[in-house]
């Protein structure tokens, strides 16, 4: 039986329950930002309880959302959190990382485009179209899946609304995911009550670490070369990738392509 001991979570903020706004509660001026950073926090917490219940005894937290995001104050007491902006470079993070059994995701949101995606959007909400890897369109989950992939990580759960948890399955079969809402536009949701997406979160998370133990998940990679594809809404995209080192062609004025054998030099370029 694997041992899961250490836990490392990434965090952001489009994804959790009762988060349905770009402006007022993704935004660090928004309205009701601070509201929206405590009930990213409290699934965070939810997520922390199902770990130790089942025995994880190092929880490490990065706070992944743009502006930064983890309410620090209420904060788990058994957690640990990676915070500031700019974070440190991750040749400082990936040693700490790697030392990790496994990684997870809160409050996750689909890639750009999927229609029934509350917050849809990959990397920008307000400058991409798509990434596509390999010609294979990718978001988020699938860029943290594989960069810590790489590090020897395996993605075994996920937290979100409907859509991103259909693309974290499609993507990684056996994880376990948690639906806190349903899309029914890029901002609109059905979302579950606090309690409710607190208890769905718990207890789904420690169901991912015993199937961890009983049928690991491996850690997700897709053989190199790596071609990264971005097109974004406007030229200003090709323009900031002319002089970059990865760059392969430039398509037209939105669109780019990267190439690389190393997917954690390319995946996030």
């Amino acid at each position: 039986m694997r041992t899961i001991k250490k836990v490392f979570i990434g965090t952001d903020i489009e994804g959790v329950a009762g988060v349905v706004s770009f402006d007022e509660q993704a935004d660090a001026n928004g309205k009701y930002y601070e509201q929206a950073r405590k009930l990213l926090t409290g699934e965070i917490n939810a997520a922390v309880d199902g770990l130790l219940a089942e025995g994880v005894e190092d929880i490490l937290v990065i706070d992944g959302h743009g502006p930064g995001a983890v309410h620090y104050e209420t904060l788990h007491p058994a957690a640990r959190l990676i915070h500031g902006r700019p974070l440190a470079s991750r040749k400082v993070r990936d040693p700490i990382a790697s030392a990790y059994d496994a990684t997870v995701l809160i409050g996750q949101h689909a890639m750009c485009g999927v229609v029934d995606g509350t917050l849809n959007h990959t990397q920008s909400s307000r400058g991409i179209e798509y990434y596509k890897l390999n010609g294979r369109e990718i978001g988020e989950t699938a860029q943290w899946a594989l960069y810590n992939g790489a590090l020897g990580l395996p993605l075994i759960f996920l937290s979100g609304d409907e859509a991103a948890c259909r693309e974290a399955r499609e993507l990684i079969p056996g994880i376990t995911t948690a639906a806190v809402k349903v899309g029914l536009s890029r901002e609109s949701a059905i979302s579950l009550s606090i309690q409710k997406s607190h208890d769905l979160i718990r207890a789904s998370i420690g169901e991912a670490i015993r199937k961890q133990r009983e049928k690991p998940i491996p850690p997700l990679t897709w053989p190199g070369p790596y071609l990264l594809e971005k097109r974004g809404l406007f030229t200003t995209l090709a323009q900031g990738y002319e002089n970059h080192p990865l760059l392969h062609k430039i398509i037209d004025g939105k669109t780019i392509q990267l190439k690389s054998d190393n997917i954690q030099d390319i995946i996030y370029a």
